[in-house]
């Protein structure tokens, strides 16, 4: 009796220390297409994520890296931790930059947020809460990112963030989707 008490005790303590479940093969395409578009729901409600943060990601397995840049630490944490919570997602690399603070970018990201969502042609961009062209802005250097709907627009956002004074160069990485 002793020993099946022993036995029983040692399986259940056992049972108690296992490692967490991994998954033996890699997602299926459906399970892939699944978790993508759970990452950027999760990511596009956060709270704090505006037209001068970009957060991209990358979904490979069940393996989850963000990258990007952002203006407030807190945004950072944040993303990882949505993502953390979604179904299926075992690991996150978070790879986003967090903006060094300084007063001239700021002064740089409104300037630069008049001169394209102002400018008529491309105030169609300006509605909805996420505005799909981002601005980035590290030490004077700007990066647009993001989505027009034709290469007139994208053009269009690149001379215009040109034309704003104190910036050293801008680097135009905006993608025509139809």
């Amino acid at each position: 009796m002793k020993l099946a008490t022993f036995l029983l005790v040692l399986s259940i303590t056992a049972w108690g220390f296992q490692a967490p479940e991994q998954h033996s093969s890699e997602p299926s395409a459906k399970a892939v297409a699944r978790i993508q578009k759970e990452v950027r729901h999760e990511l596009l409600m956060l709270p704090y994520f505006g037209v001068f943060d970009n957060i991209a990601f990358k979904v490979e397995g069940y393996n989850v890296t963000l990258l990007g840049q952002v203006v407030r630490p807190s945004l950072k944490s944040d993303a990882e931790r949505v993502v953390k919570g979604v179904e299926g997602v075992e690991k996150v690399d978070n790879q986003i930059e967090v903006l060094p603070p300084s007063s001239m970018d700021d002064r740089l990201r409104l300037r630069l947020f008049r001169a394209i969502y102002e400018y008529a042609p491309l105030q169609k961009y300006e509605l909805g809460v996420n505005k799909p062209i981002r601005i980035i802005v590290k030490g004077g250097r700007v990066s647009l990112e993001g989505v027009v709907d034709n290469e007139t627009d994208k053009n269009i956002a690149g001379i215009r963030a040109n034309s704003v004074s104190g910036i050293f160069s801008v680097t135009n990485n905006l993608q025509v989707v139809k």
